[in-house]
């Protein structure tokens, strides 16, 4: 077990990939593989520019990626409930779990300045 799975915004980060794994498997064929298959290669280079984030000696630039990088996500989320692939309620929750990321983002790049 390496040191960054101890890190929450990882775990945070970790759940989120699981939680869009599991709800790209209910879109619609149209939308599965375009769509779907951009959240969840987005979502796991998040998970990875938080890793590299944790085992690098300047923080700065790679956490503002990582933070450019939920924004991203954010925004897509957004529309797969504009096109009706995900419940409200879905919505809410996912959207709950992006914020508690990005929220560790943010305060982690403020304790790095």
């Amino acid at each position: 077990m390496g040191i960054y799975e101890n890190l929450p915004v990882f775990k945070a980060s970790y759940d989120l990939l699981l939680n869009i794994y599991q709800f790209t498997g209910k879109f619609t064929r149209e939308y599965k593989y375009t769509l779907g298959e951009k959240i969840k290669n987005e979502t796991l280079l998040l998970l990875v520019l938080v890793y590299r984030a944790n085992s690098s000696k300047n923080k700065v630039e790679i956490l503002q990626n990582a933070h450019e990088q939920i924004e991203l996500i954010r925004l897509m989320i957004r529309l797969v409930k504009d096109l009706k692939q995900i419940s409200l309620n879905s919505f809410i929750r996912i959207n709950q779990q992006v914020e508690n990321v990005s929220k560790q983002l943010t305060g982690w790049q403020k304790s790095q300045k």
